[in-house]
C-alpha cells in the first residue's frame, strides 16, 4: 500500500509536467532555459520554494532547531525580506536586459572574463557542494524514515549508494532532458504536497505531545521547553543575533536574488507583473517555513530529549514516531519530489551556465541554439554521474548539514554579489575592479574560513556571517577606490530588450512592506 501511494503520486507528477509542457520548444534556448518565458506567478512560487526546500533544509534546520531552538529560524524568514529586496529592485533589471543567466549581465556591465569567472564559480559551487549535498540529506533522510537498508537487504552504506543513485537519475531525467517548464510544473505540484505533508509532521508531534489535542501540545512544548523558543541567540548560538544586520542579509540577497538556480524561475517570467507576484507570493509562504523546518526540531528535543548522536537524526526520528502508517507511502513521494527539485534546479540552471557562458563563448561561438542545448544537456549528464559519485563521501561530513553547506558556499555567494552590486549602483567602475573583487573575495574568505580559523580555533574566531560581510565592505571599497582612479572611458547604460513587458505590479511596495512588518513582528514576538 505504502509503495503504491509513493508510486502513484511520484507517477501523477511526471505526467502533469509532461502534458503540461509539451508544446514549450525545447529546442529553443528561451524554450528550454526559460520555459519560453511563460511562467506565471503561481507556477514560479512553487518552484522558488521548492527548489529551496529540500532535505538539506528540512533534515538540516530541524537538526539545528532540535539543539538551539527557534533561533535558526532567521534563514527562513528573512529570506522573506531578501525576496521583497528581488521583486523590486532586481528583476526588473534583469527583465529589462532580456537576461538568461545573472553572469550575462556581468559580461554587459564589465567583460567576458568576468562572466566567465562568475560561471567557473557558480559551476564548481553547484559541482562540489550543492548537488553531492542535496543528494546526501536526501538519501540520508528516506534511509533512516523509511528503514531503506532493512527494505533492501543491505549495509547503510550500500543502501545510501543505491538511494543517491535513483535519486540522480530520475533527477537527471527531469533537469537534463525536460528543461527548465518540467521541472517548474513539477515543483509546483511537488511543493502542495510539501507544504501539506510536511505541516501534518508537527501536528502529529503535538497531538503525541497533548494527548489528542493540539493546542494543548502547543502549551507543553512552550511552557516546558522556553528557551527553545527564543529567537534572539548569543554569540555562542549558529545564528547570533548580531548577525542579522551583517552578513546574513547579504547571504539571502545572494541566494534570492542573484543565484542562478533560484532566480532562474523568475527569468522565466511571462512579465514582470508576473515575476513579483512570484516572489511576493512565495517570500509570503516562506515567513511560514519554519513550521516546517524548524518547529518538528524543538518537538523532537521534547520527545527524545539529547539522546540523538546526530542532530541531524531529529527530523527522520520524528517521523518514524509520529506519522501513521497510512500516510506513509505519501510523504516518501512529497520527500522524494522535494529532493528531486533542489537536485534538477541545480542541475538544469548548471546546464544554463554552461551552455551559454561557456560552450557558446568559448567552444562554439557560431552554435545554433539548438546546438547550445545540446552541449548543455551533455555536461548535465557529467556533473549529474561526478555528483552522484561523490554524494556519499559527504557522510563524514561536519554535523549540521545546513550551517556546514552555508559556511562552504560564503567562497562564491558574496564575491558574486558584490561585483553585482557594485555593478548595478555605479556606471564607471571598471572591469578590472570587478575581477579584483571576486577573486580576492574568493581567496581572503578560503584562507580566513580553512588556513586561519583552525589554526586560532572555531570558538575565538569570529563568526562567519561577520566575516562575509567584512569582506563585503572591504571589496567594495577597493572596486570604488579602482573605479575612482581607473574609471571606465564611457559611463554604462542598460538597455532595454523589449523580450519582456517589464510594467510592475501596481501593489508590489505594499505588499512588500507588510510583509516586512510581518517579518519584524514575528521576531518582536519571540524576543
Amino acid at each position: 500500500m505504502q509503495l503504491a501511494a509513493f508510486a502513484g503520486f511520484t507517477l501523477l507528477v511526471a505526467l502533469i509536467s509532461y502534458f503540461a509542457s509539451r508544446k514549450t520548444n525545447e529546442s529553443s534556448a528561451d524554450g528550454y532555459f526559460l520555459g519560453g518565458r511563460s511562467l506565471t506567478g503561481v507556477v514560479i512560487a512553487g518552484s522558488l520554494l521548492l527548489t529551496n526546500l529540500s532535505t538539506e533544509q528540512i533534515v538540516g534546520l530541524n537538526g539545528s532547531a532540535y539543539k538551539e531552538g527557534i533561533l535558526v529560524m532567521a534563514w527562513e524568514t528573512l529570506a522573506a525580506i531578501a525576496m521583497v529586496v528581488t521583486a523590486i529592485f532586481l528583476l526588473p533589471r534583469y527583465l529589462k536586459g532580456g537576461l538568461t543567466t545573472v553572469p550575462q549581465f556581468l559580461e554587459r556591465r564589465y567583460d567576458k572574463t568576468t562572466k566567465t569567472i562568475a560561471s567557473a564559480l557558480f559551476l564548481s559551487g553547484y559541482m562540489v557542494v550543492l548537488l553531492p549535498i542535496v543528494l546526501y540529506s536526501g538519501s540520508l533522510a528516506i534511509n533512516t524514515m523509511f528503514d531503506v537498508p532493512r527494505l533492501l537487504g543491505t549495509s547503510e552504506t550500500a543502501a545510501l549508494w543505491t538511494t543517491v543513485w535513483a535519486i540522480g537519475i530520475v533527477g537527471s531525467i527531469y533537469a537534463i532532458f525536460g528543461g527548465l517548464k518540467v521541472v517548474a510544473v513539477s515543483d509546483t505540484i511537488n511543493a502542495v504536497g510539501l507544504i501539506i505533508g510536511g505541516s501534518l509532521i508537527p501536528i502529529f508531534g503535538l497531538v503525541l505531545i497533548g494527548d489528542g489535542n493540539v493546542f494543548n501540545g502547543i502549551n507543553i512544548l512552550m511552557t516546558s521547553n522556553p528557551a527553545k523558543f527564543r529567537s534572539l541567540g548569543d554569540e555562542s548560538a549558529s545564528v547570533p543575533f548580531s548577525t542579522i544586520f551583517t552578513g546574513m542579509m547579504l547571504v539571502q540577497l545572494f541566494y534570492w536574488g542573484t543565484n542562478q538556480a533560484i532566480i532562474q524561475r523568475a527569468l522565466g517570467a511571462k512579465n514582470l507583473k508576473e515575476g513579483q507576484k512570484g516572489l511576493l507570493l512565495a517570500s509570503f509562504i516562506k515567513i511560514l517555513g519554519p513550521l516546517i523546518v524548524v518547529l518538528p526540531g524543538v518537538i523532537a528535543y521534547h520527545l527524545f530529549g539529547g539522546t540523538l548522536d546526530n542532530p541531524d537524526q531529529a527530523y527522520p526520528r520524528l517521523v518514524t514516531e509520529v506519522l501513521p502508517a497510512g500516510l506513509v507511502g505519501f510523504f516518501a513521494a512529497v520527500l522524494f519530489g522535494a529532493i528531486l527539485s533542489s537536485f534538477n534546479s541545480a542541475l538544469n540552471s548548471s546546464v544554463t551556465l554552461f551552455g551559454f557562458d561557456i560552450y557558446k563563448q568559448y567552444f562554439n561561438k557560431e552554435a545554433d541554439e539548438a546546438k547550445v542545448v545540446r552541449s548543455g544537456k551533455r555536461f548535465g549528464i557529467v556533473l549529474a554521474l561526478f555528483s552522484m559519485g561523490i554524494a556519499p563521501l559527504i557522510a563524514k561530513a561536519p554535523d549540521g548539514l545546513f550551517g556546514y553547506l552555508q559556511e562552504v558556499n560564503g567562497c562564491y555567494s558574496i564575491p558574486i554579489l558584490t561585483i553585482i552590486v557594485v555593478g548595478y549602483l555605479t556606471k564607471y567602475v571598471p572591469a578590472l575592479a570587478a575581477k579584483i573583487g571576486i577573486l580576492s573575495g574568493v581567496i581572503l574568505y578560503t584562507i580566513s574560513q580553512f588556513v586561519i580559523k583552525p589554526a586560532v580555533g572555531a570558538e575565538k574566531y569570529p563568526h562567519f556571517l561577520h566575516v562575509l560581510a567584512v569582506l563585503f565592505i572591504l571589496n567594495v571599497a577597493v572596486m570604488l577606490l579602482i573605479g575612482k582612479l581607473k574609471p571606465r572611458r564611457f559611463e554604462y547604460e542598460q538597455s532595454y530588450t523589449k523580450e519582456v513587458d517589464i510594467t510592475p505590479w501596481k501593489q508590489v511596495r505594499l505588499f512588500g512592506l507588510i510583509i516586512c512588518m510581518i517579518v519584524l513582528a514575528i521576531y518582536i514576538y519571540f524576543a
